[in-house]
This record gives C-alpha cells, sequence and structure tokens, in this order.
C-alpha cells in the first residue's frame, strides 16, 4: 500500500493539502525538483514492470527515479490517493526526423479541478514546472518557457513550445482514458529495442530552480542559468561517485531480466 505521507516526504512537499491549482502546480514542480528522470535499470540489468507498488518501492522507499511510466503512472496514483480527479493518458512524442511516435509511447496525466482539465506530467524531461490549461490556442507562461496546446487534427492535442514565436512540437495526445498495462508493451519496447533511445545510453537528469544536472553516458552536464560546465568521467567508479554525489543513489547490476 502507497504511504501518502512518506511520497510526500520523498518530494520535500510539506504545505496544505487542499484540491487547488495552485496545491497541485507546488506538488508537480517539487515532483520535478527531487524525483530525477531515469534510465539507469535499463543499462544495468533491472527489468522494469508495469507494477505500482514495484515501482514504489524504487522511487519513493529506494529514492531512485524512474522513466515516464514510472514517473506519471506513480505520480497519477498519489494525485488519486489525495482525491484529485484524474485521467491517465497516453502521447506520441515528436522527433524532428522520424515525426510523431507510437501511441502509449508516453504516458500523461489530465487533472480536472473546477471543471478546468489541466495536463500535469513528471517524466518528459526538460518541460514545464506546472500543469498546462488544455485550453486551445493560448500561449501559457511556465518557470520553464512558453507553452501552447492546440489541435493537430479532430482526434489530436497537440502541446508546443514556444520560442521567438517559432512553436516546436512535443507531443500529441487524445484526452482519453488509459489503463496503466495499456502501456506495457511500450515499455518493454524501450528498455529492450536498439531502436529505443533509452537503450542507446544511461541517462539520469533532473533540473534544478534555475538549471538542470545531467548524467548521460560517460559525461556529467550541470547548467546553472546560462553558464554550463561538462566534464568526462572517466571509467565506472567516477560514474557512480558523480551519481551518488548528483543524485544520492546508489546502483547495482541485476541478475537476468524477469519479464
Amino acid at each position: 500500500m502507497m504511504n501518502k505521507d512518506l511520497y510526500l516526504s520523498r518530494i520535500g512537499y510539506k504545505a496544505e493539502l487542499i484540491l487547488t491549482f495552485e496545491v497541485l502546480k507546488d506538488l508537480q514542480k517539487a515532483h520535478l525538483l527531487n524525483i530525477p528522470f531515469e534510465n539507469l535499470d535499463i543499462h544495468f540489468g533491472n527489468y522494469i514492470r508495469l507494477d505500482i507498488e514495484r515501482i514504489y518501492q524504487k522511487v519513493v522507499v529506494n529514492k531512485r527515479g524512474g522513466f515516464c511510466y514510472e514517473l506519471n503512472g506513480l505520480f497519477y496514483e498519489l494525485l488519486e490517493a489525495l482525491g484529485y480527479q484524474t485521467k491517465r493518458i497516453s502521447a506520441r512524442v515528436f522527433d524532428s526526423k522520424k515525426g510523431y511516435s507510437k501511441e502509449y509511447d508516453h504516458l500523461v496525466i489530465i487533472v480536472e479541478i473546477d471543471a478546468q482539465e489541466y495536463l500535469v506530467d513528471v517524466g518528459f524531461g526538460e518541460f514545464t514546472f506546472g500543469p498546462l490549461k488544455v485550453e486551445l490556442d493560448t500561449i501559457q507562461q511556465d518557470e520553464r518557457g512558453d507553452f501552447v496546446i492546440d489541435m493537430l487534427d479532430e482526434n489530436w492535442f497537440r502541446v508546443g513550445k514556444v520560442i521567438d514565436k517559432a512553436v516546436t512540437p512535443q507531443y500529441i495526445f487524445k484526452n482519453q482514458q488509459r489503463e496503466f498495462d495499456e502501456f506495457a508493451e511500450m515499455c518493454q519496447y524501450h528498455q529492450t529495442s536498439p531502436e529505443s533511445h533509452f537503450t542507446q545510453k544511461r541517462l539520469i537528469s533532473k533540473p534544478t530552480e534555475n538549471g538542470r544536472i545531467t548524467l548521460t553516458g560517460d559525461l556529467l552536464k550541470i547548467k546553472e542559468g546560462e553558464e554550463v560546465t561538462e566534464a568526462v568521467l572517466k571509467g565506472e567508479e567516477a560514474f557512480h561517485r558523480e551519481l551518488w554525489n548528483h543524485f544520492n543513489i546508489r546502483i547495482e547490476r541485476g541478475t537476468a531480466k524477469d519479464g
């Protein structure tokens, strides 16, 4: 069973819990700042299953991170437990070379407050700090940039990031409730297929108030404001040292995959 207090402690949330937009916004930002996006299990032989109890143990109890199915999947459960009206939806991520990915490529959350729906996402790397109102053709200002939601066609909502009046698509989605196990096939694909970008190199990343810290492959990148520093890590010992220094994570290689 999920211990809500332990989960809230994991993300450093100590304020009042009422079912408002402002509390939702604070919960999302706290989650992003304290739980990293990472694919390390894929590279250390630890199979990822869409099992909420197992994900809760990994992310909350063992203080790890995860990728979208884990992070948004678990955050959905917390919001439900707190009493928010939520919907688990599927999104297809945009790639400038390949176009939009397959259905169930990304898991996102829709939360309804006072008859208004909001897009909530704590598992998409560099994205918003707060929820986006599901309102068409309106530029929404977030701490991490400007975003807009419009319609790709009559079926698909499209989320775009606005930079210098140009809009770069992030992903598209149908506003339709999905079951967690519907994402299982794509979760399997992303951790086993050589065509998945998650199998290409190990990655762990989390935002800071003014930047981002990322370990990818053997490169440590720290962005603070406009200043960026990079360091090439020499060997596994250096990787694990920086993994602990910046993310407080120790990880061991698993045995045979159990999927």
